[in-house]
């Protein structure tokens, strides 16, 4: 071990002892490997040294699945990234079978979802995004994403142990229609003519007919695949069905899918952030979306300790000292010696989680 200014510190180096803020709370945990994004953090919270494993200590290896503090550690990200590419490899198999008359190996993906969610259990939607993410997989990638976020609000809301692995599923198949629609539309960076956009509308209606004969799989998750984009007012589609004819399932995965569509790169737009993301969600339950849901998504969303660490839109980093739960995307955030009132300095918003929850 030796101690390293932060100044000198390489990306890829991993902390041998835990870095705490000069408050006493807990900023990094052991074992943590440091990005350029980290060097920043510990630079704004004015931490001169860390501690860091020499390139031979045996220990690097020997971290174990939580740390003395109880957050998630090496080897449980390990676990969960090793979990999500065997899924991701799975869907990628699977996906097409129904379109060339195969049938969907459902056994196998309900288990491997049930693994999967086991090995997620320090999961969080707003920034848990696995190493072995890539871009040209949004398909599957999303997929999964969206199946873990509905799994979370599901059991967030209340909803029976019984239904929780089924609203999974229907987050993991919601978008299986999109097998059927052509590449070059749904990457296409230009503006999609009316042809191309009533092509890319029909994905639930090919989802639904891909589903409905599949054995093993409940109604709901078949609904999900055929209304996650009907909205509340009838102004979705592909059948403009209102409130009362939507199943619970599709309305859980239509909020965690616009989440995760929205808060996604993709070869035609950047990222949105979380937080904006969120906001808006608040906005389209006023008619769109299932207003209950909608809260209770983020409310835990947004549910973290004084002390997160956050990045604001013009890159300051600083920690989270208040939020006020009529505004919970808008908390008080300290940097250095400065407040800044999110609620009432609305041209800034905060772009990402950086480490504290």
């Amino acid at each position: 071990m030796q101690n390293v200014g932060v100044s000198q510190v390489k990306p890829g180096s991993r902390l041998s002892e835990h870095v705490l803020t000069r408050r006493g709370t807990l900023l990094f945990e052991k074992g943590r490997m440091l990005s350029e994004t980290d060097k920043e953090v510990l630079q704004a919270f004015l931490i001169p040294s860390v501690m860091i494993y020499d390139p031979g200590d045996q220990e690097q290896g020997t971290e174990h699945s939580e740390s003395d503090d109880g957050s998630v550690t090496l080897q449980g990200r390990a676990d969960f990234d090793l979990a999500f590419k065997e899924m991701r490899n799975l869907l990628r198999k699977a996906f097409p079978l129904p379109a060339a008359g195969q049938p969907l190996p459902i056994l196998e993906i309900r288990t491997k979802l049930i693994q999967l969610i086991e090995a997620a259990e320090g999961y969080h939607p707003l920034f848990c995004d696995p190493a072995s993410v890539r871009g040209e997989d949004y398909l599957y990638n999303n997929s999964i994403y969206v199946s873990l976020s509905s799994y979370l609000l599901a059991k967030w809301h209340g909803f029976s142990e019984k239904d929780l692995v089924p609203v999974a599923l229907a987050g993991l198949l919601h978008d299986i229609g999109n097998t059927k629609v052509d590449p070059a539309i749904l990457e296409k960076n230009a503006t999609l003519a009316p042809a191309e956009r009533e092509e890319i509308r029909r994905h639930p209606t090919y989802g639904y007919v891909l589903l409905k004969n599949a054995p093993g799989i409940n109604e709901g998750v078949k609904l999900a695949a055929l209304q996650h984009h009907e909205r509340e007012d009838g102004s979705g589609y592909p059948m403009r069905v209102k409130a009362d004819k939507i199943h619970p399932y599709a309305k859980i995965v239509a909020i965690t899918d616009v989440f995760h569509a929205m808060t996604s790169n993709r070869s035609y737009k950047r990222a949105d952030s979380p937080y904006l993301v969120l906001e808006q969600l608040h906005q389209e339950s006023f008619g769109k979306l299932e207003p209950a849901l909608v809260r209770t998504f983020i409310e835990r969303m947004t549910q973290f300790t004084n002390g997160t660490l956050v990045k604001i839109s013009d890159g300051r980093i600083g920690e989270i000292i208040f939020t006020d739960r009529s505004n919970p995307t808008r908390p008080m955030v300290k940097v250095g010696d400065l407040i800044v009132n999110l609620a009432q300095e609305r041209q800034y918003f905060i772009r990402e989680v950086v480490a504290g929850i």
